[in-house]
């Protein structure tokens, strides 16, 4: 249910096909919008493929319904596919379940991607090898036939995965909470919600949380197995990814490698050989003095917060966006104190301009419809020494298809823009 662009429900296709299972496809997206994802499945037989919409018999005969993590609670159909006697799971928990080696996941509303890469960084250094997956872009599903005993899997894990964990779901044996803020409200309906769904990682055998955020560490009660926090922040070694956010994120991926046996030299050596991702504060271009930062990753306000608080340069800041219910009032209060020219774009600019007016009229900005405007006006307004930075703080969903999208539009318009020195 929900065949998708992110290659999940591509992987859980081809893996259940492979296994000898009857498979429908149904998603509400049509065929030209699935295009690279049905090409995907043309070496494997898919029973039906049924697209622009979903037919209620298809949910009332099925054995397994394979749910999309964006299909939203109390969806009807998979009431009527429960009534019917079907089991309801998912990619990640078909992956938790085949695996034959321990997993390490990682979850939190700010962080988990960058935490989960160094634990697999650090796994790596230390001589094993590390099946990096999950939420941060890969299916783990194909690649089963070549993992081996002595290797480790790692997965980022959002708050819609750990939502659509069954009951009896196999869990991680260490699990990691980078932190929590209100996030994806639109999708849970509340807070209260989205904090159960996160404290699902808390049943496995070894839980690392950051004792930094305040949240987090209010749930070390619930904790049933071996609890650790974050190493000190000083016995981390330099890193190549600015700021203390990062500091804390590799804090917190030490103690998880440190429960599963890694030397402390790997620690190091991984750490120290980490670069961090693509689209997450990515320095991507230096142009007429002006150095361009690509966060498209940061669909919080919190991760804004973040990349504001690590330049130690003048900052000219592009953010806006669809809301998911969170607290702007965050970002805009960074912005007042940490950029230098603020440019609002997308659904909703006109709440974020009016907020930073509100927090400190004195921050030149502007409220416009496109990236494109956004990005004009910070160019027409830096000068030479000062960064340019894509850090949204909401959702890519009013003008982009997904994250991955918005960075790759933003890259075009700033190469648009001149010859990268």
């Amino acid at each position: 249910m929900g065949l998708g662009h992110f290659g999940g429900g591509v992987a859980a296709a081809r893996w259940l096909a492979r296994q000898g299972a009857v498979v429908t496809v149904t998603d509400t997206a049509d065929e030209d919008a699935l295009a690279e994802s049905l090409a995907s499945l043309e070496d494997v037989s898919i029973d039906r493929f049924r697209l622009g919409g979903h037919a209620e018999e298809d949910f009332r005969t099925a054995d397994l319904i394979v749910v999309n993590p964006a299909v939203r609670p109390g969806n009807r159909l998979l009431e009527i596919a429960r009534r019917g006697g079907a089991r309801l799971s998912s990619e990640i928990e078909l992956f938790l379940e085949a695996c034959p080696v321990p997993v390490v996941g990682v979850t939190g509303s700010n962080g988990k991607s960058t935490t989960a890469a160094m634990i697999a960084a650090m796994i790596e250094a230390d001589g094993r090898r590390a099946w990096l997956g999950g939420n941060i872009g890969h299916s783990l599903l194909d690649d089963l036939p070549r993992i081996t005993a002595d290797d480790w899997a790692v997965l980022e894990l959002s708050s819609f995965q750990l939502w659509h964990l069954s009951s009896t779901a196999r869990m991680p044996q260490v699990g990691v909470v980078t932190g929590c803020s209100p996030n994806h409200l639109d999708w849970h309906g509340n807070y209260e919600d989205y904090i159960a769904a996160k404290q699902r990682i808390l049943t496995c055998q070894t839980a690392v949380l950051n004792t930094h955020d305040a949240e987090v560490a209010s749930w070390r009660p619930m904790v049933t197995g071996r609890l650790c926090g974050p190493v000190p922040l000083a016995d981390i070694p330099p890193l190549r990814v600015p700021g203390r956010h990062n500091r804390i994120d590799a804090a917190c991926a030490a103690a998880a490698v440190a429960a599963v046996g890694c030397a402390a030299s790997a620690v190091c050596n991984g750490l120290e050989s980490f670069a961090g991702l693509s689209l997450r504060l990515e320095q991507m271009a230096t142009i007429d003095g002006r150095t361009f930062y690509n966060d498209s990753t940061a669909t919080t306000p919190e991760s804004t917060v973040a990349a504001l608080q690590s330049l130690d340069r003048p900052v000219w800041l592009l953010a806006g966006g669809a809301d998911k219910g969170c607290d702007l009032a965050k970002l805009t209060a960074a912005a007042a104190e940490n950029a230098q020219g603020v440019a609002f774009y997308g659904a909703v600019r006109r709440a974020l301009h009016d907020g930073l007016i509100a927090a400190n009229s004195d921050v030149p900005c502007t409220a416009v419809e496109t990236m494109a405007d956004a990005l004009d006006w910070c160019w027409q307004g830096s000068r030479p020494g000062d960064a340019v930075v894509l850090s949204p703080g909401c959702s890519s969903h009013d003008q982009f298809r997904d994250f991955r999208h918005r960075g790759e539009h933003f890259v075009e318009l700033v190469h648009a823009l001149g010859k990268p020195s």
